[in-house]
């Protein structure tokens, strides 16, 4: 899978899951244990997000590097010395 389809993935678990535990707090048993099984399967999803995430901030593909990070980039301007 890639980043893009896992996210996607985890976007779509995370909506059965909170639609189920709605019915589940009614006293649904069934969505209790669609929600229990949901969590199991969401977890191997997470663990898959974690290992593409770090493998993408590694190469660089994740984000560009926004005006706050360039700027902390570059080399701090040494300030003159005062003269007493």
């Amino acid at each position: 899978m890639s980043l893009h389809e896992t996210m996607n993935e985890l976007d779509r678990l995370l909506a059965n899951l909170t639609k189920d535990l709605v019915k589940a707090f009614r006293g649904n048993k069934t969505a209790a244990q669609r929600v229990r099984t949901g969590t199991i399967h969401l977890e191997k999803v997470a663990k898959v997000f974690r290992r593409e995430s770090v493998a993408a901030e590694k190469t660089g593909k994740f984000k560009k590097k926004g005006k706050t990070e360039r700027a902390l980039a570059k080399k701090p301007v040494k300030k003159a010395k005062r003269k007493r």
